[in-house]
């Protein structure tokens, strides 16, 4: 089950789909009005969130799962830890970090919730890109640039702020990283400025016996931008540790 980013959707994930021909069923859907909308009121928590992936495992009765988080996905996935945690065979937390916003966070997204609404989710694009891709990857490959720009732009400026919202109200999840046995991978892109090394490493101290692997060359989007190291990353981890 992989869990997508802000401001992007589930189609973030569609090369690591290719899981699949290892024998992995993969599935990752779009949070509640992402990718266009499904028509239900915008989150206003992580754990709106959380209720809506229990509720999808549910209904296609699915008893465990790897739960896999990129940033946004990373703190879903904390949720789901905290309230149904007997569904997590195993944790994947990528491109994320334990705490909770800082009180300039929140304002900075409470400055970003008024940009979504007067001029709309381009414009949230347009200032969050270069804090997603990492220099490498603005550089060189202006084919990721155009891929995030589409995928952040695709959903509607109610559940943006929606996102917003959950995002700078989650609680600080770093009480719960002593508490976590089950198999658990740590992944970060080497460039990585919203989510650092440093948080990534926190988390990696805090869960017992997890492992942390670094991604040369990307940002915060690590599976986006060197999809091929997160894949293997990802493989090595299902294959040999859940």
């Amino acid at each position: 089950m992989l869990l997508h980013a802000f401001p992007l959707n589930a189609r973030m994930w569609e090369g690591q789909l290719a899981l699949a021909d290892r024998g992995w069923r993969v599935i990752a859907p779009h949070f509640r009005g992402f990718d266009s909308g499904d028509g239900d009121p915008p989150a206003q928590s992580v754990d709106d969130y959380a209720g809506d992936v229990v509720d999808l495992l549910d209904a296609l009765h699915i008893h465990e799962a790897v739960v896999g988080g990129l940033s946004m996905g990373g703190y879903v996935a904390f949720a789901l830890l905290r309230h149904a945690a007997r569904y997590i065979q195993g944790l994947i937390l990528a491109d994320t970090k334990a705490p909770a916003d800082t009180p300039e966070g929140v304002e900075g997204r409470k400055r970003m919730i008024e940009l979504v609404g007067s001029k709309g989710p381009a414009a949230v694009a347009e200032e969050m890109i270069p804090k997603l891709l990492g220099e490498t990857t603005r550089r060189t490959r202006p084919e990721v640039v155009d891929r995030v720009r589409a995928l952040a732009t695709s959903s509607s400026a109610e559940a943006i702020a929606g996102a917003l919202r959950a995002l700078m109200t989650r609680p600080d999840a770093t009480p719960q990283l002593p508490t976590i046995h089950v198999p658990t991978l740590v992944v970060v892109g080497e460039e990585d400025t919203v989510t650092p090394r440093a948080a990534a490493e926190e988390m990696h101290r805090g869960i017992a016996g997890s492992e942390l692997v670094v991604i040369p060359a990307a940002g915060h989007l690590s599976n986006l931008e060197q999809p091929a190291a997160f894949d293997a990353a990802l493989a090595r981890f299902l294959d040999h540790r859940v």
